[in-house]
């Protein structure tokens, strides 16, 4: 995939100042030596079995699977890891490497929260002093998760430059991680970001695909035909399709969020939308939303998780190469497809996961009842109620909040 370390052709790199360089050089040799020390791993799995509820099974979707009348569809469940995704697979990673760099404390940024809540967990476990930043949109639309961060002892800082959202999170974290290095790791919590990130986000989140492809093969007797993933920064996607990657009959099929439409401008479809151009920021090279003065586009999905800018230069080099098909799917679509799981298989996947969901029914009926579609559902959606709640337009629910608004308001 790539002749020098850190790059996937020509997306990736380290772009970064020089005052962090020797902070990036002892976190390289870091995870090298974790890479290179098979006792490492075996801590990982023990930790991830003993903490995080590890392997997470997959599920035969067998209501589902009659409805559409092809292919039997299972789903990989992300959302039984503790703390409710695939976050923790990544954050409990690098809490180990934190932990053998001999820094205390962390600092992360998060969209949806739920890397947020992972890390604060993770902070928690090992006893290290951590600080979340959060867009002030994600602050606002995510409360469940900032409330449970706050209760785990994170700092959470709203962030009220730019967008208000995932990229400008990031652009505060690593202002914070400047001016504190020797102290502090930047739990960086998807596969983007200047080197070793992308590889090293990748590794952790690799356990769900060797377990996914075990799974299929004991439960289906057969591999898939089709792995859909959600794709944001891409650590969901990265995870279950690595262990399918070198199965040349497996298609891997990555889902941007297609927001209001993909031609109205308000959207995150890098890789499938045709608009995004390569450049550089935040570290690293890749796809970016952008204009032609290089300025970062605003972007929307109803998915808090997905309307990142960037992504994952894997997976960039994945999309020229033809390895991934990228599709996207509109925030109409996925509240449909979100409905429809939760109705036939009492399923409750993230508008994030929701996204895998609503590409995989658009196609299952296509294909034949010989086959076999595995969905990725990154995570639970229990983060999403209030905006959930407010797409299903439930007057119930909006009578609610409205009479608890009132207490509150109440002198």
């Amino acid at each position: 995939m790539t002749h020098k370390p850190g790059y996937y052709s020509q997306f990736g790199g380290a772009f970064i100042p020089e005052i962090l360089a020797a902070t990036f050089e002892e976190l390289c040799a870091a995870f090298e030596g974790a890479k290179a020390d098979p006792t490492f791993w075996a801590e990982y799995e023990r930790l991830m079995r003993s903490y995080s509820c590890r392997p997470t099974p997959i599920t035969f979707a067998e209501n589902l699977t009659r409805h559409f009348g092809g292919p039997r569809i299972y789903v990989k469940r992300e959302d039984l890891n503790h703390t409710g995704a695939h976050k923790a697979n990544n954050v409990m990673g690098q809490g180990l490497l934190v932990r053998r760099m001999g820094k205390r404390r962390v600092i992360a940024e998060t969209g949806a929260g739920q890397h947020g809540v992972a890390t604060a967990t993770m902070a928690a476990k090992f006893g290290f002093e951590c600080t979340i930043y959060m867009g002030e949109v994600d602050v606002e639309r995510q409360r469940p998760n900032v409330f449970w961060m706050e209760r785990l002892g994170a700092k959470v800082v709203p962030v009220t430059e730019g967008s208000r959202t995932l990229k400008d999170a990031i652009n505060e974290a690593f202002r914070d991680w400047v001016s504190n290095m020797d102290t502090t790791h930047y739990v960086l919590g998807t596969a983007c970001g200047p080197h070793p990130f992308p590889e090293m986000v990748a590794w952790f989140q690799s356990i769900i695909g060797s377990e996914a492809r075990r799974q299929i093969l004991e439960e289906a007797g057969q591999l898939p035909k089709r792995v859909y993933a959600c794709v944001g920064g891409g650590s969901n996607a990265m995870g279950i399709f690595s262990g399918f990657f070198d199965e040349p009959g497996v298609e891997l099929v990555g889902v941007e969020a297609g927001g209001l439409g993909l031609k109205t401008g308000q959207h995150a479809a890098r890789l499938s939308g045709g608009d995004a151009s390569v450049g550089v920021a935040q570290g690293y090279r890749t796809y970016f939303l952008q204009d032609e003065d290089g300025q970062m586009r605003e972007t929307h999905s109803v998915a808090a998780g997905l309307d990142y800018v960037g992504v994952s230069p894997i997976l960039s080099h994945y999309k020229d190469n033809g390895r991934v098909r990228f599709e996207s799917a509109t925030d109409a679509e996925v509240v449909e497809a979100l409905a429809l799981t939760v109705k036939k298989e009492g399923l409750i996947p993230a508008l994030e996961s929701s996204h895998a969901f609503a590409q995989a029914f658009k196609e299952a009926p296509s294909l034949g009842s010989d086959q076999v579609l595995l969905i990725n559902q990154s995570g639970r959606g229990d983060k999403d109620i209030f905006t959930v709640a407010d797409a299903f337009d439930d007057p119930a629910w909006k009578d609610f909040i409205k009479r608890k608004a009132a207490h509150y308001e109440a002198p």
